[in-house]
C-alpha cells in the first residue's frame, strides 16, 4: 500500500489523525487507521448517521480520496472494517487529537480566546435507579468557543459518580 509524501503542515488533519496510534494487530491490517477516521470525519460531516452510511460514503468517494491523498486500496472500507476499529480505537486519544487540531486553527491558539460557554446534556435511555431510590444519568459536557462557534472539548462523565463543575 504505497503512500505519497505529501506537504503536511502542523495544522493538517490528517497529520494529527496519524499520530494516534491504532490498536489494531498488525495482522491483516488493509487500511491505515488515519484513513479510516479522515474518512469517518468527512462522512460525519457530510450527514452519514450510521456505520452503512459511512461504507456508502466511503465508496462513492474512494477514487478522489485515493488520488488526492495518494494513497492506493483495492476497495473501500466497508462497514464491518469500520465497526471493528471502532471498537479498538482509543476514544481518549481521539477526542485530545480532534481538540489538539481544533486549537491549532485557532490563530494565536487557545490563550486568545475571551468567552467560553459550558453547556451539559443528559444522554437519553441512561437512566439507571441508585439504591437510595434516585436516578444516575450518563451526561455530556461541551466547551464552546463564542468567538469561535465551534465546540473546543467535550466529555462525559456518570452524574452518579461526579458533577458537570468537576468535569469542566
Amino acid at each position: 500500500m504505497p503512500e505519497a509524501d505529501s506537504a503536511a503542515t502542523d495544522l493538517d488533519l490528517i497529520s494529527f489523525l496519524k499520530a494516534i496510534p491504532d490498536a489494531r494487530m498488525r495482522r491483516g491490517v488493509r487500511i491505515p487507521a488515519w484513513y479510516l477516521l479522515l474518512v469517518a470525519v468527512l462522512g460525519i460531516l457530510s450527514g452519514c448517521e450510521s456505520l452503512r452510511d459511512l461504507e456508502r460514503f466511503a465508496r462513492r468517494h474512494h477514487a478522489v480520496l485515493g488520488k488526492e491523498l495518494g494513497i492506493e486500496l483495492r476497495r473501500p472500507p466497508s462497514d464491518s472494517a469500520f465497526r471493528y476499529f471502532f471498537l479498538q480505537v482509543d476514544v481518549v486519544a481521539l477526542c485530545t487529537t480532534i481538540r489538539d487540531w481544533t486549537i491549532a486553527q485557532i490563530p494565536g491558539g487557545a490563550s486568545d480566546l475571551e468567552q467560553l460557554v459550558c453547556d451539559g446534556k443528559t444522554l437519553r435511555g441512561s437512566i439507571e435507579a441508585t439504591a437510595g431510590g434516585g436516578s444516575a444519568f450518563i451526561a455530556q459536557v461541551t466547551l464552546y468557543s463564542a468567538a469561535l462557534g465551534v465546540a473546543i472539548s467535550q466529555a462525559c462523565y456518570a452524574t452518579g459518580e461526579n458533577h458537570e463543575r468537576a468535569v469542566l
